[in-house]
C-alpha cells in the first residue's frame, strides 16, 4: 500500500470503525451508488483529507473523473466546501 493510500485509510476508516481497502475506498469516491455503501468514510474523504491528499489519492487510484463527480454531488447535499466539487 502506498503512502498515500496509508494516509487516507488511517483518516477515514477510524472515525467510523471502517475498514475499506484503498481499492474499496476508491470506488466509494468515484461512484455514487457505491458511495450509498460508505457515505462516512466518502464524507471524510472529501471533508478531512487535505484537498492535495485527496488529489494524490485519485490520481493514483486512476479515478479523478468519478471522483470530481461525487464531489458535486456531496457538495449539493452539504454547506461544507468540497474542493474537488469544482
Amino acid at each position: 500500500m502506498s503512502a498515500v493510500a496509508s494516509k487516507v485509510l488511517g483518516t477515514v476508516n477510524a472515525p467510523y470503525g471502517a475498514n475499506l481497502s484503498a481499492h474499496q475506498l476508491a470506488s466509494c469516491v468515484s461512484n455514487l451508488d457505491a458511495m450509498k455503501e460508505a457515505f462516512g468514510p466518502v464524507f471524510s474523504f472529501f471533508t478531512e483529507v487535505k484537498t492535495d491528499l485527496q488529489l494524490d489519492f485519485v490520481k493514483e487510484m486512476g479515478v479523478e473523473d468519478g471522483a470530481k463527480t461525487v464531489a458535486a454531488y456531496l457538495q449539493t447535499q452539504c454547506a461544507n466546501s468540497i474542493p474537488l466539487a469544482v
